[in-house]
């Protein structure tokens, strides 16, 4: 037999081997939660003899496993193929097979605090008795998980002076790894985790230059979110160039931090473009989380497609976390304005959406033509003061660039010959805002503007650009490009930034923050609640730049940074207060507390508006602007159990997530669910709903309910006044919505119109949202 022959024959036998390698995939077997007590080894044997009925070796199967869930979750990631996931999902135990998809999970990128009702600015001895932080005693000896890029140990805001003992409920750990070891952890940052497998398989070994193989933060965005959460008091900070200056907090000074590190840099990807993180490694997180004893959980992260119940990790963990009563916050994603885009819609997690706070870092452009147009930023480059020759991006741009991306100052696609010494003006669009201006110095760009595209409306973010630069809203953005083409030489000047307090109207919601309706779960309003996310200051990484480009050297403490994953930490920071005060209320107590004391007006008393100044509504805001010091003492809640969440899955279509609960024969609808909020997406007729009350306040309280129907719709509440006796008493009543014969006319039958109904006793007023659409 000729070489060719014996190589063709060789390649024959080898093809099938090589596909099934190749077809080889992270799945997560689920099998719901741990019945019973048994060892860690027993359930590791358990999920071995599972992946043998399906491989055709111990070896193979062994060596296939690359987590098992042993804790409260029960299942396992495996490489597996599609064959041998399918054959494992058919059998009888089995609740879900999914695989691990990349990318589709990823992170959602001091004054916060103070806005928001929780004065840390004061001297303590100065505290009014009723204070939030001093009812909760700032926080002191619970436990905030987070689930992130790591962690910077070194930041001022994780310091342990003043703390007492770990509390003895901790059973975490504090694991070693690059640049980090046990002595990086204090009484502060009680446990550091990380969880790699998943990635390392889809990507290969950690490049060492781009993360850390350890729970230390190479990002920022993880130090950021937990600093933000639980940080300590660090007097006399601010981001680079010293704006925001002041007293950085996080909500609950004193609790205790634990990092469970997920997400990670993306190969040959700048940082600034985001990290990933994968199903298998959150899901062992989470699973640790539980076991280690923390009581709430803080989750930037989410997916670009709304996810169902049964292969979403984050919703699998939160389930399992919310059974042993640890508060879950979620964001809510970045993908606004347009609807449906939301992430984290599982109604045991609190989602949370993002909007402003009273502080801007106003920078002004002057035009040769002597017109000015407000702009932000936080970049602490300085422009002379004299006039610049203006040019529009898409006329200094490179001939390969496309027409539609012109203007967009993407990479390579400015000529450094037109654009030396002069001041570029960008639209947004593609891109990041950062790497636009990163973009413009490497071309030789004296400054920098940034306009809005119309999505994004007046929403500004600030930014610590590599030059002098400005951002500047939509109709800004408009008539400085009509300048340009108008105007032979245009000309323009970048004043300096300064920080603004006390700025109106605030809050308004953030033009990126995704939106209701939930495209799971549409019987349950979505998000629950928004909170600062827009411009916030927080801890940095010393590992990371402030805009995480490559060209920027630049190392700070404290960053400004923007998306819901700076909201989402304020809502964990917030929980760890109310279960401070309320350790014995369950999750869904708190986050009923959170949604029906939330605020509705802005500092001008007016509706909370979108960033273009128009009325914002639930599917941005949900129960409204969080209010953590209204949330202490709510009156009522709207308690809900492990069980009724079950019955909520059996009415939404998902059976078996525990496999040890039946549905029952009588099928519920998903809006029975005891939620603070209620949406009917296909009204047909008359819909009533029952809710179910449970008093926190006064011993012997009267309620009397009211509500301001949706336009088009009656609503009727009934009973109208419940009396409660004693505290922990429970009541229970209906709303019963119709459209209005009379006005049949005016609803338009594919819009949801929103209402509200309370409950109030003179003290407490009970709110909460309603979202309703005709059939």
């Amino acid at each position: 037999m000729n070489s060719f022959s014996t190589f063709t024959l060789l390649l024959l036998l080898l093809l099938p081997i090589l596909a099934s390698c190749h077809e080889k995939q992270v799945y997560i077997v689920y099998f719901g939660g741990h019945n019973g007590e048994r060892a860690l080894h027993e359930i590791e044997e358990n999920h071995h003899s599972y992946l043998l009925s399906v491989k055709e070796s111990e070896e193979d199967a062994r060596s296939s496993l690359i987590y098992s869930y042993k804790h409260s979750i029960n299942g396992f990631a495996a490489l597996l193929t599609p064959q041998e996931a399918s054959k494992l999902s058919e059998l009888e135990e089995v609740v879900s097979v999914y695989k691990s998809e990349p990318r589709k999970y990823s992170l959602h990128t001091t004054r916060s605090w103070e806005f928001s009702g929780v004065e840390e600015s004061v001297a303590p001895n100065s505290l009014r008795k009723d204070d939030l932080l001093l009812k909760a005693r700032y926080g002191k000896d619970v436990i905030i998980g987070v689930l992130d890029s790591g962690l910077w140990p070194e930041s001022k805001s994780f310091s342990d002076e003043g703390m007492g003992p770990i509390p003895k409920s901790w059973k975490g750990i504090c694991q070693s790894g690059d640049a980090f070891n046990s002595s990086n952890c204090n009484k502060k940052i009680i446990g550091a985790r990380y969880y790699i497998k998943g990635y390392e398989h889809y990507y290969g070994p950690l490049n060492r230059t781009l993360d850390y193989r350890s729970p230390r933060d190479k990002d920022g965005h993880g130090t950021h979110t937990s600093s933000t959460a639980g940080g300590k008091m660090v007097p006399n900070v601010s981001s680079i160039g010293g704006f925001a200056s002041g007293t950085a907090s996080g909500g609950a000074p004193l609790a205790r931090l634990a990092m469970y590190k997920v997400c990670w840099a993306i190969p040959r990807e700048g940082k600034e473009d985001g990290n990933t993180c994968f199903d298998e490694d959150m899901l062992a997180a989470m699973d640790d989380a539980i076991a280690d004893g923390v009581d709430v959980i803080s989750i930037s992260i989410g997916t670009k497609e709304p996810q169902p119940f049964d292969q979403d990790s984050i919703a699998i963990g939160a389930l399992h976390a919310m059974k042993k009563n640890i508060v879950v916050a979620c964001s809510a994603g970045n993908s606004g304005p347009a609807p449906s885009t939301l992430s984290n819609t599982a109604p045991w997690i609190i989602t949370v959406g993002a909007s402003s706070v009273d502080r801007t870092f106003l920078s002004p452009v002057v035009l040769g033509n002597g017109k000015k147009f407000m702009g932000q930023t936080v970049t602490p480059y300085k422009l002379k003061k004299k006039m610049y020759p203006l040019v529009y991006a898409g006329e200094v741009i490179n001939s390969n660039v496309t027409k539609d991306l012109a203007g967009q100052c993407l990479p390579g696609s400015l000529l450094p010959k037109k654009a030396k010494g002069k001041i570029v003006f960008c639209l947004r669009g593609n891109g990041t805002r950062v790497g636009k201006g990163g973009e413009v110095k490497k071309a030789g760009g004296i400054g920098y503007i940034i306009g809005n595209s119309k999505a994004n409306g007046a929403e500004l973010a600030a930014d610590a650009h590599l030059l002098p630069a400005t951002a500047v809203d939509y109709k800004s953005a408009m008539q400085i490009l009509n300048y340009i083409n108008s105007t032979k030489s245009p000309v323009a000047y970048i004043v300096p930034g300064k920080t603004v307090l006390h700025s109106k109207p605030a809050p308004y919601m953030a033009s990126f923050t995704s939106r209701g309706p939930s495209a799971v779960a549409p019987d349950i309003l979505k998000p629950d609640i928004t909170a600062p996310g827009l411009n916030i200051l927080a801890a940095w990484s010393g590992g990371s730049s402030p805009t995480k480009l490559d060209i920027d050297d630049r190392v700070v403490e404290y960053n400004i940074i923007s998306g819901t994953s700076m909201s989402c930490p304020h809502v964990g920071g917030a929980a760890a207060l109310l279960k401070a005060i309320h350790p014995t209320w369950s999750s869904a107590a708190i986050r009923s507390a959170l949604i029906t004391s939330a605020g509705l007006t802005n500092n001008v008393g007016k509706q909370i508006t979108d960033a273009s100044g128009k009325p914002a509504d639930p599917f941005q805001f949900g129960g409204g602007h969080f209010r953590p010091s209204k949330a202490s003492d709510p009156g009522l809640v709207y308690d809900a159990s492990y069980q009724d969440y079950l019955l909520f899955l059996c009415a939404s279509g998902v059976k078996d997530l525990d496999k040890s609960f039946k549905c029952p024969k009588k099928s519920h609808s998903p809006r029975d669910l005891n939620y603070p909020s209620l949406a009917i997406p296909h009204l047909n007729g008359t819909v009533t709903v029952s809710r179910r009350l449970t008093n926190v306040g006064a011993p012997k309280s009267v309620y009397f309910a009211s509500a301001k129907p949706p336009l088009g719709f009656s609503v009727e509440i009934s009973p109208p006044v419940l009396s409660f006796k004693h505290v922990d008493s429970k009541r229970t009543f209906t709303i019963t919505v119709k459209a209005r014969s009379d006005m049949m006319d005016s609803i338009l039958k594919d819009q949801y119109v929103f209402g509200w109904y309370s409950w109030n006793d003179g003290i407490h007023n009970v709110r909460s949202p309603m979202a309703v659409k005709l059939a």
